[in-house]
């Protein structure tokens, strides 16, 4: 996995392209440590740069930027494609030559032959690249089919440039770094920025499955946009031409088509591992790769102290059945503390999905033993594993056909109660009964619930649940709306929940989830990859049909027996905890000292953001327990640190 940078310089700019470009690369040298590369057309004002991690052929051919064989094409290039072998071969078949084993130069050899619609349609991987036509003067950036791999870009000054991550936009000059407020507000509501935005008005994220085409003759003009695989229309086209087999031959189906996918994201030239939580989709991922390996295949986990949020026990349970070469560490409020002042650096832009914190843990962990590291990421948007999957539709059905008068009525009674007397009913059930309930954060939760009460929508109902913000009241200076649901596109899908997935595969997934393990890993030179997230994985789920993902009350059916067939249900079978960490205790112990820095009447009309006053009262409630705002105080505290970073960076 690597960096890349670059831009299109106009003719009015006099700044060196040579320094700035290598700034840029130098400011993401961590996401390719093992080479660095350059590449300038002083007549077109054309530069690429590239950062290199080797994963596959690790000599000197992989270098890059890499020009075709007729020196049409300059590509620089960030990610892997899983079935470059076999293009290869067709490319060879055809007459193609080629020098290295890289997939690379695969990927130019087929633009070549192909064009480069076709070519980007028959990749399976996960990739962002810049490629340059130096026939037609067109520059060409691409992003692959989920957004696994990020890419942004934008007019900086006298040049349009793009890059892997922010700092490089940095680098250049008559950057502004003007914050865009209504990626703030969303922030707030989302902890993560959706794209198109970014926290900077002037740069945008490339959608997922998107070409950008781009005159190199005018920079200034926007480029335009392509969709060359659409996660909408392979939703459609899977309600519309479901899976008719039975529900045994779906099992069998989708296991084929995971041991695949697994076995194609197994092919490394330098050691390979993945995190393993425990849960269904770590676990699945982990027991096919060790399925199809002649030797331990190496598995890491983290733990916390606190029982609550730990699953480290059960992963190591799973790695043990299996005969992982199994590593975990146990993370403390110092070590989360030691991390936190390093996550503006990390993430380079405000991100505030707390999980950042052992998902960075867990990284540096396998790069201690690996290059490469298998996730479980996407099994829960694909296949109903979240919690509103299972239950927002049934909820939807009953609120529609109560007045909302009442609903309203009981939204305020249960507000009324503080979450923390919630959690001392709780206890105190525990203490009289003898028995441990499955009850975390029941307070907390007693409030989101209370916040959907007088949805007006299914649409509302969705984004009330994936919202931090419900109730909270405007925080931004001079905003009345602070985290704002936008609107979003509805696929034609049969069902409410079907739609929330598609809502979740197209936002919450690239834009939190894949962001989350891109920066942590590549931060430590980590490549990770995502096996659920092949097309081919993707494109069977949306066949199957709701029935067959989500029985008797439960989601993700038809991956638990797969699942079944490795490993023993008893070691996974335990309500979902997700990759949480014990935000709301921390704020109120052992970070409590950093936070009230950030959020101090001083720091906040520094940042001259956020209104000190309102944010003051959101921090005195969830001190006393009258509000559990770990969420909402996440958000505020990300984007104070961030500011910080980038005002003192």
């Amino acid at each position: 996995m690597c960096g890349i940078a670059g831009f299109v310089r106009m003719p009015s700019a006099t700044w060196d392209a040579e320094a700035v470009l290598d700034g840029m690369t130098c400011s993401i040298r961590h996401r390719g440590p093992d080479d660095g590369g350059a590449w300038h057309d002083r007549s077109s004002g054309v530069s690429l740069g590239h950062r290199r991690l080797s994963i596959l052929d690790l000599s000197a051919l992989g270098h890059q930027p890499m020009l075709d064989r007729e020196q049409r094409y300059v590509l620089t290039y960030n990610g892997e494609v899983y079935n470059f072998v076999q293009l290869r071969d067709e490319l060879r078949a055809g007459g193609v030559e080629f020098r290295s084993s890289s997939d690379t130069e695969v990927i130019l050899a087929a633009i070549a032959t192909w064009g480069l619609v076709r070519t980007v349609r028959r990749l399976n991987g996960i990739f962002a690249f810049a490629l340059y036509d130096r026939a037609t003067r067109r520059l060409h950036l691409v992003r692959d089919h989920l957004g696994v791999k990020p890419l942004y870009y934008g007019v900086v000054g006298s040049a349009f440039v793009f890059a892997s991550e922010l700092a490089p936009f940095r680098q250049v000059p008559g950057f502004s770094g003007t914050v865009d407020r209504q990626s703030v507000s969303a922030l707030l509501r989302l902890s993560y920025i959706p794209a198109p935005r970014s926290i900077f008005a002037e740069i945008s994220k490339l959608p997922t499955g998107t070409i950008a085409e781009l005159d190199v003759g005018s920079p200034s003009t926007p480029p335009v946009l392509t969709t060359y695989w659409s996660a909408g229309q392979v939703a459609e086209a899977g309600a519309a031409h479901p899976f008719t087999g039975s529900a045994e031959e779906a099992v069998d189906a989708l296991d084929a088509v995971l041991r695949a996918a697994v076995g194609a994201q197994m092919v490394s030239d330098v050691a390979l591992g993945a995190f393993l939580s425990g849960g269904i989709d770590s676990s699945t991922i982990v027991a096919l790769m060790q399925a199809q390996s002649a030797t331990p295949v190496n598995s890491f986990s983290i733990g916390f102290h606190e029982r609550a949020y730990d699953e480290a026990a059960a992963a190591a349970r799973v790695a043990a059945h299996l005969g992982t070469v199994h590593t975990e560490v146990y993370v403390s409020p110092a070590d989360a503390l030691a991390v936190i002042p390093e996550l503006p650096r990390i993430y380079d832009e405000p991100f505030a999905d707390s999980s950042q914190i052992p998902t960075y843990l867990v990284s540096r962990l396998a790069r201690g033993r690996v290059t490469v590291a298998l996730s479980g990421d996407g099994g829960d948007e694909l296949f109903a594993g979240y919690n509103r999957h299972v239950v927002a539709e049934r909820i939807w059905n009953r609120l529609r056909v109560m007045p909302v008068s009442v609903r309203r009525l009981a939204r305020r009674a249960m507000t009324a109660v503080a979450p923390r007397q919630y959690e001392q009913t709780v206890a105190m059930l525990q203490r009289i009964l003898g028995v441990r309930l499955q009850a975390r954060r029941v307070g907390y939760k007693a409030h989101k619930l209370a916040g959907i009460l007088d949805a007006q929508s299914p649409a509302e109902l969705y984004g009330r649940l994936t919202s931090h913000w419900n109730g909270l009241g405007p925080v931004l200076i001079g905003d009345s709306q602070s985290g704002s649901q936008e609107l979003m596109h509805a696929a034609a899908l049969g069902s409410f929940t079907e739609q929330m997935m598609y809502w979740d595969l197209i936002s919450y997934l690239p834009d939190d989830i894949l962001v989350k393990v891109d920066r942590a890993s590549m931060a430590c030179a980590l490549e990770a990859r995502v096996p659920f997230l092949d097309p081919r994985v993707v494109e069977f789920a949306w066949r199957l049909p709701l029935s067959i993902k989500r029985r008797d009350g439960i989601g993700k059916w038809p991956l638990r027996r797969v699942l079944d067939r490795y490993v023993p249900r008893a070691l996974v079978d335990r309500p979902k905890a997700g990759f949480a960490v014990p935000i709301d205790a921390w704020l109120r112990g052992p970070l409590r000292d950093w936070a009230e820095s950030l959020l101090s009447v001083d720091a906040l009309k520094r940042s001259g953001v956020f209104e000190p006053d309102a944010v003051r009262e959101l921090w005195s409630r969830h001190q006393t327990g009258k509000l559990d705002a770990q969420y909402a105080l996440w958000n505020l505290l990300m984007f104070q640190a961030w500011e910080q970073h980038f005002r003192e960076g």
